[in-house]
């Protein structure tokens, strides 16, 4: 089936997680043609088929693998050899295979309470190691010594507002409280995030090139189970 002066864009994500043992043309990227035709008929392509070890262990070993964007274009050739295709979106794609098994509501309100356990033991063991590198309570007598002339008991103004503080500091900073956010900006956690997750994404894509991995033109479309 041939395709004459016809033009179709695809974009890909870098990262693409798919439900099911194989994956369609139509999981990984989006498409745009002029003709309406042309892109039902793609998006049912399969471009790539886990094997029965990686589906039969996916529930505690999800399958990985990258696949390149000459990959895709090849299957689009296949179907239409005189289509032009524009890529506008990821040269390699990491598909992973994940058996959607959630855990149950203990479990997840287990993690989630030992995820803020964690983070509030180790914030607040951070504040008091740096409190006591610069002996902060020193310092907090001193002031208040040369301010109103007698000793500070410990526990004076400059304690409360220095905790208050700490407090309104770390809410500015991560621009994060509860479901609010004070503005649009994405938080700095966000931030450290996605660039963690660019790096996973690049490491990823070499691991696989230089193993020689990667599901690209000529190769087979069946996946192995990987350990990644």
């Amino acid at each position: 089936m041939a395709v004459v002066n016809e033009t179709i864009y695809i974009k890909g994500d870098a990262n693409v997680e798919v439900t099911r043992p194989y994956a369609t043309l139509g999981d990984l990227v989006q498409m745009e043609c002029a003709n309406p035709v042309v892109v039902p008929k793609l998006k049912t392509i399969k471009v790539l088929k886990f094997s029965e070890t990686s589906a039969k262990h996916s529930h505690h070993n999800n399958s990985r693998t990258v696949v390149s964007v000459l990959k895709l274009i090849e299957c689009i050739h296949e179907k239409y050899p005189g289509m032009s295709v524009q890529n506008i979106g990821a040269q390699d794609i990491i598909v992973t295979y994940e058996n959607q098994q959630t855990a149950g509501q203990f479990v997840h309100w287990a993690k989630v309470a030992c995820v803020v356990l964690i983070s509030f033991a180790g914030s607040a063991f951070s504040i008091m190691a740096f409190n006591n590198d610069v002996d902060t309570s020193k310092l907090f007598d001193q002031i208040y010594e040369l301010l109103m002339g007698r000793a500070s008991d410990g526990f004076t103004l400059l304690e409360v507002t220095y905790s208050i503080g700490i407090i309104i500091g770390i809410l500015v900073f991560f621009n994060h409280f509860g479901r609010k956010r004070f503005s649009v900006d994405p938080t700095p956690m966000e931030v450290e995030m996605r660039l963690y997750e660019n790096d996973i994404q690049t490491t990823l894509v070499e691991n696989y090139s230089r193993k020689g991995q990667e599901i690209d033109v000529g190769t087979t479309n069946i996946v192995n189970n990987h350990r990644s």
